[in-house]
């Protein structure tokens, strides 16, 4: 009987040991995703950012353009923040002042050094961010 115990036991102990690897892989999982939604997330608010800037700057869009696109997007996408009047002028905004060569390579090494310290290969998005701006600079 004392065996069976201990038997039992054993197995119990050697099955909380692969339970916990299962929950690490998870784990790894769910930060690996959360990394890529981040990385697209930034990706997405760069785009609309030179997107918008453009039109406005070219004089392609008036000042009510920005409105209209806004409502547009909450009638679209009710459910979505972020993207009324006042966060898309922030964008376009965000978008001047920050699109040079120097702030972007600046924020692709923080975002390198931020990945490395976590060991998290970040380095899709400065590659994306960087595919980006050349093909902004061709335009």
């Amino acid at each position: 009987m004392e065996t069976l115990i201990i038997e039992y036991m054993s197995k119990l102990k050697n099955t909380n040991v692969e339970f916990k690897q299962i929950v690490t892989l998870i784990q790894e999982a769910q930060n690996r995703a959360f990394h890529k939604v981040s990385e697209e997330l930034v990706l997405l608010y760069f785009k609309v950012r030179r997107f918008v800037s453009e039109k406005v700057t070219m004089g392609k869009w008036g000042e009510n353009a920005v409105q209209e696109l806004a409502n547009y997007i909450q009638a679209q996408m009710p459910n979505l923040t972020g993207f009324n009047c006042r966060g898309l002028y922030r964008m376009k905004q965000f978008f001047e002042v920050y699109s040079d060569n120097k702030f972007v390579s600046t924020v692709m090494t923080l975002l390198q050094t931020i990945g490395d310290r976590q060991n998290k290969i970040v380095s899709t998005l400065p590659t994306l961010l960087e595919k980006d701006k050349k093909g902004f600079q061709a335009r």
